[in-house]
C-alpha cells in the first residue's frame, strides 16, 4: 500500500461527498495517532492539487494540562507547512480523576469536541476534518445495532447544530489496516489513555475480526453495504 492510493481514497471521498469546497479553512483535528497523522499528511498532499483551493490548520487538544510532548508534531506540522495550535485542557483530570467514569469515552469525546469546534471557529475555520475511518463507520453501525436496536452510524458530512461548523471525513473509504501499513514512518503521539483497548468499540472490532475470519473481506463488503446508494438510505441526508 502507497500513500498515493490512501490519497486516492481520500479524493474519491471529498468528489463523491463534496466535503470540501473552495475558499474552506478546515481545522484538522489532530490527536496524534496514526489515523490523525495520515489525516493530516493527506490532506496537505491533496491541497496541493485539488481543483478547489483550502487552507489547513491543525488543532491538538492536550488532555493532560500541558504535559504531552508535542515536540515530534510540531516538527512534522513545520515540515508540512500546517499551522499547529495546541489548546490545553484538564479533560484527563475531570472524566479520571473526579468524575471517575466507568465508562469514560462518551464524557471525553464530548469535552474534546467542545475544546475542538470553540478553536476551530476563534480561528476563523468553517470545517472540521476527523481521522474517522471505514473500520470506524463499521463499528459505529453495529455498535447502534447490537445495543441501541438502531440502524445507524455517522455521515461522511455533518453540519454542528448552533454554529456554522461542518464536520468532514475524508477517510471514511479507507481501511484501518491501510493507515497502519503507511503510518509507519510518520511520527506518532502514543496512547496514554488508561481506557485504550477496554472499550466496548474494541469488542465490536473483536467481533468483526472473528467474522473475517470466516468470510473473506467482510470489511469490503459491509462498507460497500453502507455507502451503496441502492442498497441502504443511511446517506440520504447528503442528498438534502
Amino acid at each position: 500500500m502507497h500513500i498515493k492510493q490512501v490519497l486516492g481514497k481520500i479524493k474519491k471521498a471529498c468528489d463523491l461527498y463534496n466535503l470540501i469546497d473552495d475558499g474552506d479553512k478546515i481545522a484538522i483535528g489532530l490527536s496524534g495517532g496514526k489515523d490523525s497523522i495520515t489525516l493530516l499528511t493527506c490532506l496537505s498532499m491533496l491541497k496541493k492539487f485539488y481543483t478547489k483551493k483550502f487552507d489547513l490548520v491543525a488543532i491538538s487538544v492536550d488532555l493532560f494540562g500541558g504535559k504531552t510532548d508535542y515536540l515530534k508534531i510540531k516538527e512534522y506540522c513545520k515540515k508540512l507547512d500546517v499551522q499547529l495550535e495546541i489548546v490545553n485542557s484538564n479533560i484527563y483530570k475531570i472524566v479520571f480523576e473526579i468524575r471517575k467514569e466507568a465508562h469514560p469515552c462518551s464524557l471525553c469525546a464530548n469535552l474534546r469536541r467542545g475544546f475542538l469546534n470553540k478553536t476551530a471557529k476563534q480561528l476563523g475555520c468553517n470545517k472540521i476534518a476527523l481521522g474517522h475511518h471505514a473500520d470506524d463507520l463499521i463499528e459505529t453501525f453495529f455498535m447502534s445495532l447490537l445495543h441501541e436496536s438502531r440502524l445507524n452510524t455517522f455521515l461522511p458530512k455533518t453540519k454542528l447544530t448552533n454554529n456554522d461548523l461542518y464536520v468532514i471525513r475524508p477517510m471514511i473509504l479507507v481501511f484501518e489496516k491501510e493507515i497502519i501499513e503507511i503510518s509507519r514512518d510518520i511520527p506518532i503521539l502514543q496512547n496514554k489513555c488508561p481506557a485504550d483497548k477496554h472499550t466496548e468499540r474494541e469488542n465490536i472490532k473483536n467481533l468483526i475480526q472473528g467474522i473475517s475470519k470466516r468470510i473473506p473481506e467482510v470489511e469490503q463488503k459491509i462498507l460497500s453495504a453502507l455507502i451503496h446508494p441502492e442498497r441502504n438510505y443511511l446517506f440520504d441526508k447528503l442528498k438534502n
